[in-house]
């Protein structure tokens, strides 16, 4: 994997993770956070389609890597609204 595919991965996941947070209405952090959340709704949307049985959706292939955009929007949600049941607000 080149440095450029790395560095698209790493935008992928940033705009997924962005969107998780959109859509879950809880944002902490900037674009380093967004980046961690769509790596972690990325393995939890694929456990969690796995567990279902369901297909993955709109998988991007970046230098023989494959991410799965909705599956880790959506993990990305699941995540973010987990986070912040469990943290105290301010």
């Amino acid at each position: 994997m080149s440095l450029l595919e790395f560095l698209l991965l790493l935008f992928i996941a940033g705009v997924c993770g962005s969107l998780g947070q959109a859509i879950a209405g809880y944002s902490r952090g900037g674009c380093l956070v967004s980046i961690v959340v769509g790596f972690i709704g990325a393995l939890l949307g694929n456990w969690m389609s796995a567990q279902a049985g369901l297909p993955e959706l709109l998988n991007v292939d970046v230098g023989g890597n494959s991410f799965p955009v909705i599956w880790s929007i959506i993990g990305s949600v699941v995540f973010v609204v987990v986070v912040g049941l469990l943290t105290k607000k301010r």
